[in-house]
Parts: C-alpha cells; sequence; structure tokens
C-alpha cells in the first residue's frame, strides 16, 4: 500500500492500452493518471508502454516523488508491465 511519503504506482494493462495511475491510499487520493489512449495514442504496444513510463516518471518529478511502491495488477513482470518499470526508473524515480 502507499503513503504520501511513497505512494503506490499502480498499471492496469488491457489488451489493447496500458492504465497507470499514482495513489495515496492513507488518504484515498489519486495523486497523478495516465493512460497510453492518451499519451501514445498512435504507437505500437511496447512503444506505448515505454512513452507512459516516461509521462508517469515526468510527472512524478514535478510533484515532487522521487520513489514509489510498484504494483503490477496481478499481471506478469514482462513484456509491456517491465518495459513500463524501466522507463519509470530510467526517469529517475526509485521502484
Amino acid at each position: 500500500s502507499g503513503t504520501a511519503m511513497r505512494p503506490r504506482l499502480a498499471v492496469y494493462k488491457s489488451n489493447r492500452y496500458l492504465q497507470a495511475q499514482l495513489v495515496d491510499d492513507e488518504a484515498r487520493k489519486t495523486l497523478i493518471g495516465a493512460s497510453t489512449k492518451d499519451v501514445a495514442a498512435k504507437m505500437k504496444k511496447m512503444e506505448g508502454a515505454k512513452a507512459l513510463g516516461i509521462e508517469i516518471a515526468k510527472r512524478m518529478k514535478a510533484a515532487n516523488i522521487e520513489s514509489a511502491v510498484f504494483d503490477r495488477g496481478g499481471c506478469r513482470y514482462a513484456g509491456r508491465i517491465e518495459t513500463f518499470a524501466n522507463a519509470v526508473r530510467e526517469g529517475g524515480i526509485t521502484l
């Protein structure tokens, strides 16, 4: 579960899109949210996952959040989920 100091980065994967949101579970608030539907609509799935990870990392840096707890939503840590997580780490966020 996420706290104000280290929120939870939850990822949902559908057949078509990837959605991510940063959640403070203690306050029950969504701090940041994005989807490949908005960020990378015309990209392929893996490219979109990387673009979404970079965008989430930028938004987290703008909100002065340096680390998060990664919640992969029951999906295997492979493919788009792994690409997304690596892109967030490349953006300077500790998962």
